[in-house]
């Protein structure tokens, strides 16, 4: 594929419980070790981050022919798994670098950014803890925030990188937490000291384009969702007892549709679901090619597909 030197792609991945094989006393890792429930052995690892690898070094081929400028991840248990996926032959001859903060999750999954160090400056970047309880009044111990502020080809953009508190309990009964997060991304915004800052803000967020979480983000008139068209009783990022959803979104600021010289613009949203990312058979034909169905391991690559957004540089 030839490369588009004006095109570039920003992506969002939630990797299914990229787990290292060690066991942290202080997670509740278990599962993943080789004694574990899942069995997770160095072998079942090394395929997880050859098959990861695979699948990022292809997300926005067909549209700028070169992999993620930016790229967001959810469910990686630490820095150390990132850079064996960095090293992996698919992806160690990109110019790649990692953000990653130890959440307080209580398994240890983080979202993390990777970044191409030839189209991406980093500014600052911290994590935004989102503080929400659960019905008993205890603190639920979710997935921090990660913010990222840097410099795309010279334009500074900010980028929030969420893995959304889960519908386990149920989701209604948990959309609240979803709200918090929201309104937590908006309260950092109102400290950002720009009239009309770049924002991208990228995730598996446990909620669709229609949910009430993500109308707190749209109802202040500063976003747009081009994920909110992609979803159909026929398509979607994740696959859940034959129902497709879309949690996997990419929201981005107005300012990203106009064309001055030294911005970027927004030309198009895609979920990433190519043949290889699929089951090929069976009653399950179509939905993610996914590395474990309950105690089952398949080998597959993850249980959601990449979301990407495409961005034009509009050259000085």
């Amino acid at each position: 594929m030839q490369k588009q030197e004006n095109r570039h792609t920003v992506a969002f991945y939630n990797l299914e419980n990229f787990f290292d094989t060690r066991d942290d006393p202080y997670l509740l890792d278990d599962d993943f070790t080789p004694k574990g429930f899942r069995k997770w052995n160095k072998s079942r690892f090394r395929k997880k981050v050859k098959k990861i690898s695979k699948a990022i070094s292809k997300i926005g081929l067909d549209d700028s022919g070169y992999p993620p400028v930016l790229l967001g991840m959810a469910e990686v248990e630490n820095k150390g798994v990132i850079q064996k996926m960095l090293q992996s032959k698919r992806l160690r001859d990109i110019d790649y670098d990692a953000i990653h903060f130890d959440s307080p999750d209580e398994r240890g999954i983080d979202t993390a950014l990777i970044y191409d160090k030839k189209h991406f400056e980093v500014l600052d970047a911290e994590t935004i803890p989102l503080m929400v309880q659960n019905t008993n009044g205890d603190r639920d111990f979710t997935r921090d925030i990660l913010y990222v502020h840097g410099k795309l080809h010279q334009e500074e953009i900010h980028v929030f990188v969420n893995h959304w508190p889960s519908r386990r309990e149920g989701a209604k009964e948990t959309s609240y937490k979803r709200i918090k997060a929201a309104e937590t991304i908006l309260q950092k915004i109102e400290g950002i000291q720009d009239d009309h800052p770049n924002i991208i803000i990228m995730g598996d967020l446990n909620d669709d384009p229609n949910s009430e979480s993500l109308q707190t983000l749209m109802r202040t008139g500063m976003f747009i969702n081009p994920m909110k068209q992609l979803l159909s009783p026929f398509e979607g990022s994740a696959n859940y007892k034959g129902k497709w959803s879309l949690f996997d979104q990419i929201l981005l600021t107005h300012s990203f549709l106009n064309y001055e010289a030294g911005t970027h613009s927004f030309i198009k949203a895609k979920i990433f679901s190519p043949r290889f990312l699929k089951e090929w058979k069976g009653r399950y034909k179509g939905n993610p090619f996914r590395t474990f169905a309950g105690k089952k391991y398949l080998g597959g690559y993850s249980d959601h597909f990449p979301v990407y957004i495409v961005l034009d540089e509009n050259k000085i």
